[in-house]
């Protein structure tokens, strides 16, 4: 089976890199636009009890949604193709990074806090150089579970004409050919895992303070 397997994957390779190269752009993407509309919305939400509630409710309100339920919903809209798998996937990834955020900036202590004050810090100060460096970890943690989350939901954007590699694995499950099926599986969790690796080489190099 694995000679067959790399016997097909040789034979497409130039298909099969266009695939991860699409996967890994859009996914990428989405991981990036979710971290920039997640954080500051979880720092609003910490900072403001009175916006928490309506704005962590709708974004677990769409994480309860599936990942195919949101492509058809933006498909009228926004038609098939890239644009509206990118759409889905932000929609997917921003919960963990904002649930995160908001929990990591609640859980200061609020010692540090008075502390930074009594050494005459202003809220800008404070903000950027004791507050989100002290939620980091935490605001990691959620970049990272979402991370896999899109890379696996990423499949699906080849319903709609986006491409990745879940053209391989639609195309094996259409066809019954287990070459396709795992040429296309077994990459999707490799990225996942090669993604959650490098993220938690990021965290551990960006909070290595916290813990010498």
């Amino acid at each position: 089976m694995f000679a067959e397997v790399l016997d097909y994957l040789l034979k497409h390779i130039d298909k099969y890199y266009e695939a991860v190269r699409i996967h890994t752009y859009i996914s990428g993407a989405a991981i990036l636009i979710s971290i920039i509309i997640a954080v500051p919305l979880g720092i609003l939400c910490a900072k403001y009890t009175v916006a928490s509630q309506p704005i962590m409710n709708l974004f677990n309100f769409f994480r309860v949604i599936p990942s195919l339920a949101i492509l058809v919903l933006v498909m009228p809209i926004l038609g098939t193709g890239f644009l509206p798998a990118l759409v889905a996937l932000v929609v997917l990834a921003i919960p963990p990074i904002l649930i995160n955020t908001y929990l990591g900036m609640k859980n200061i202590d609020v010692s540090v806090l008075e502390s930074a004050k009594g050494m005459g810090m202003d809220y800008k100060k404070m903000l950027i150089k004791i507050e989100i460096p002290l939620a980091l970890p935490l605001i990691i943690t959620g970049v990272r579970t979402s991370a896999v989350e899109v890379i696996a939901s990423a499949t699906l954007a080849s319903y709609i004409g986006a491409g990745g590699l879940g053209d391989f694995i639609f195309t094996g499950l259409g066809m019954n050919d287990f070459r396709i099926l795992i040429v296309g599986g077994v990459s999707v969790a490799l990225l996942s895992v090669i993604a959650e690796m490098l993220l938690f080489m990021v965290q551990q190099n960006i909070t290595k303070y916290q813990r010498d």
